[in-house]
């Protein structure tokens, strides 16, 4: 029986649910009333059922189609203005005792090295992206208790929060690791992490199983409720995601947006985040014998999709993507993008990419600068601010204050403080000339005059030489 208050996985992630809002939507497909009463719904910015997204995810109307992009515009320039917050992903260790037939360091895979960071490790990676202008980082591990327990997690964490190099630091750590306790998600939030990430790969179960054959990741509802667990452990901050190409596209993005109502209806607040990765070419790996791969074209649907659906969630797209696709989706809702990325357990200290122990290929492989440069020539502000997080500004306090537009007195200034940070310290030449001129432009922008007063003087602040200001 679907419930979106119950915190049985089947119950509020529900087979037969899905099955219902397909059908619906296929028999609606073409019923241009219904799907346009659903777009002036989406137009309130409050949102959209799994079940209304899902028939604007079948309608194949041309028109309706560009609506729905332009509205996704919209409402991502209304909640995030044109901030796109930045970060880079950093592998722990590729030990791993899961199955999983998507990922290459699934315990068979004989050919892959293995490799865990020791904490000297780790100071060597944190340093080397401290030295490129990161200031926020996604750690990921492989599921194994011995080579991977929590306190192993924890020391990285503390360890990655201990380095101060030159003018470098990592304000903030979020974490993608494997399902566990209320007990071991309550150390995450007392050792200070950002985010709690964790992909669900896929919503259909029988999928699920056949894809994870072995394994403790094989129990689909201890995956699936993982983010109950993270709230109860009082991380309210949790990250959603999917791996398109694994199940049909349909089916997973009604799992998706159902998951987000489920925590919406249980807890009160929706994820902070939802990423939308798409399985890619690796070691052992050939996307090509999963047949539910998605073009480009449906890709940016969902994406915008996702935007009108779940308005104030942040979404994410990784260097998986290339430069062109980020390009576009960027537009249509895409709030976070990863930069400079390295998908082996470390190598950011190396000159040269490492490819033995990468998780994924990269597809966009420019630097961190030429990123930035990138998304600046393009109008955005990319963002390196962490400050909600600091303040203690995250959960619902952080959905109110998107929800009451505050946004642009408050994350658009820190935005603006961070990227001339970055500016100062880290950019190349032609890239500090483009960010002068855009912060000159932007910070006439920020409404509120006081804040802008602050704001300007605390700019000048960081030119001679101050850091870490915020809202």
């Amino acid at each position: 029986m679907y419930n979106p208050k119950s915190l049985k996985a089947e119950e509020f992630i529900n087979h037969e649910e899905i099955l219902d809002t397909l059908k619906y939507a296929d028999e609606n497909k073409d019923n241009y009333e219904l799907i346009d009463s659903i777009i002036d719904k989406a137009e309130e910015r409050k949102g959209l059922t799994h079940r209304e997204a899902s028939v604007l995810l079948a309608c194949e109307d041309q028109a309706r189609i560009e609506r729905i992009y332009n509205l996704a515009e919209q409402i991502k320039k209304d909640f995030y203005g044109n901030r796109i917050v930045m970060f880079a992903p950093l592998y722990l260790s590729n030990y791993c005792v899961n199955g999983c037939v998507y990922c290459p360091y699934h315990l068979k895979n004989k050919t892959i090295p293995r490799k865990k960071l020791t904490q000297d490790e780790v100071r060597k990676e944190v340093i080397a992206l401290q030295d490129m202008g990161h200031k926020r980082l996604a750690i990921e591990a492989g599921e194994d208790p011995v080579n991977n327990p929590i306190e192993y997690i924890l020391e990285c964490i503390d360890t990655i929060y201990s380095i101060k190099h030159k003018n470098g630091a990592i304000r903030r750590v979020n974490v993608n690791i494997a399902a566990t306790t209320v007990e071991n998600y309550r150390r995450l939030k007392e050792a200070g992490i950002g985010t709690y990430i964790l992909f669900q790969e896929t919503y259909h179960k029988d999928s699920y199983l056949k894809l994870h054959p072995t394994g403790p990741k094989h129990d689909y509802a201890y995956h699936t409720e993982a983010m109950d667990r993270a709230m109860q452990g009082g991380i309210d901050d949790v990250g959603l995601g999917v791996l398109f190409g694994l199940e049909l596209y349909r089916y997973e993005f009604a799992g998706l947006l159902m998951h987000a109502e489920h925590l919406e209806a249980a807890f009160g607040v929706g994820p902070h985040t939802i990423s939308v990765p798409r399985i890619k070419k690796a070691d052992d790996i050939d996307p090509s014998a999963f047949d539910n791969s998605i073009s480009d074209e449906i890709f940016a649907k969902l994406c915008a999709l996702i935007r009108i659906s779940v308005p104030y969630t942040g979404m994410i797209i990784s260097t998986r993507e290339s430069q062109q696709l980020r390009e576009k989706v960027i537009r249509l809702g895409v709030s976070q993008i990863s930069g400079a990325s390295r998908t082996s357990v470390g190598g950011y200290a190396d000159e040269e990419r490492p490819h033995d122990t990468e998780q994924f290929d990269v597809s966009d492989q420019r630097t961190l600068d030429e990123v930035v440069n990138w998304l600046m020539s393009a109008g955005y502000i990319p963002s390196f601010c962490t400050a909600c997080y600091r303040e203690g500004r995250t959960g619902d306090r952080f959905m109110t204050l998107c929800k009451n537009g505050q946004i642009q007195n408050c994350c658009h200034p820190n935005a603006l403080m961070t990227l001339k940070e970055y500016l100062m310290d880290y950019a190349s030449e032609d890239t500090r000339a483009v960010g002068e001129k855009l912060i000159a432009k932007e910070i006439e922008k920020i409404p509120n005059d006081k804040v802008k007063e602050i704001a300007k003087n605390n700019l000048k602040n960081i030119e001679s030489g101050k850091r870490d200001f915020r809202f």
